[in-house]
């Protein structure tokens, strides 16, 4: 009998110029493997693009992204405009307040209490975008995935140097300025679920998703020659390649190449047993 797994590499890097801290971009895979273990059971990504215009964005796409991670691993029923998917926006909208009325109380206590603008900017909520991945083992040693997205990072198969899907943009041209975004404060579980983009598929042995937030899908998707840059992104393959990685992203962005901005990517390998 065919059995395969998933090898799974996370980077995270901020634009020029920030540091580790002030990145806004978030990704989170539950279970979280090392990068060289194995996986042979199901696995779930939550990847979400903080909105920099929005106070706490990064706050709050570090909580959109590992709670979409987390509740795409104990439902795979969420990849549906049902409500499974509703309950999540819901559940995840519910714990923004608690956490903000904390993080308030935790400022003030240090002595640096929120700034007039900062209140008047978490009025409006936190915004963020939103890429959710569940993949399952099936027959044959293949693997099912699900995906949702709202906003513009990206999901891209791969299969013997080639792009299968490009999801949920397929052209370079598509991104815009104003992507949809889920705001910490909207209670619409409706709303969100008619604008949010469900897709699946499947992967054999060889097979290869990436995960990116916008700068990187959109350098991704502007190359002429896909083989040639998915050779380059190839290189980077674990968490010790995290400062090469960072350098080589610094180049593209001098030449010009890549917007300066945050960069999230999550790589998923599928391996033949």
């Amino acid at each position: 009998m065919t059995s395969s797994g998933l090898y799974v590499t996370r980077l995270l890097t901020p634009k020029t110029g920030s540091t580790e801290a002030e990145c806004e971009d978030a990704a989170h895979v539950v279970p979280s493997p090392a990068f060289d273990e194995l996986v042979t059971s199901p696995l779930a990504v939550g990847m979400s693009d903080g909105a920099t215009e929005s106070v706490l964005a990064k706050d709050w796409a570090h909580m959109l992204a590992r709670s979409a991670a987390q509740n795409a691993w104990e439902n795979e029923e969420i990849f549906g405009d049902g409500p499974s998917f509703e309950s999540f926006t819901q559940t995840t909208v519910s714990c923004w307040e608690p956490w903000l009325e904390t993080y308030t109380a935790a400022r003030t206590a240090q002595g640096n209490p929120l700034k007039w603008y900062e209140q008047t900017k978490l009025a409006a909520g936190a915004s963020a975008t939103l890429l959710m991945l569940r993949m399952d083992p099936i027959s044959g040693g293949n693997w099912r995935w699900r995906c949702a997205a709202l906003g513009d990072s990206c999901l891209f198969h791969i299969r013997d140097g080639k792009v299968l899907r490009s999801f949920p943009v397929e052209n370079a041209d598509e991104f815009g300025v104003t992507p949809n975004l889920f705001n910490s404060l909207n209670r619409d579980s409706s709303l969100i679920a008619a604008r949010t983009l469900f897709t699946e598929g499947s992967c054999e042995a060889g097979d290869r998703l990436l995960l990116m937030t916008d700068a990187l899908a959109h350098w991704f998707l502007s190359a002429a020659d896909h083989a040639r840059v998915l050779g380059e992104l190839s290189d980077f393959a674990g968490p010790h390649d995290g400062p090469r990685f960072s350098d080589w992203l610094r180049g593209l962005r001098a030449e010009g190449a890549l917007h300066n901005d945050d960069v999230a990517v999550v790589r998923i390998d599928v391996e033949g047993q």
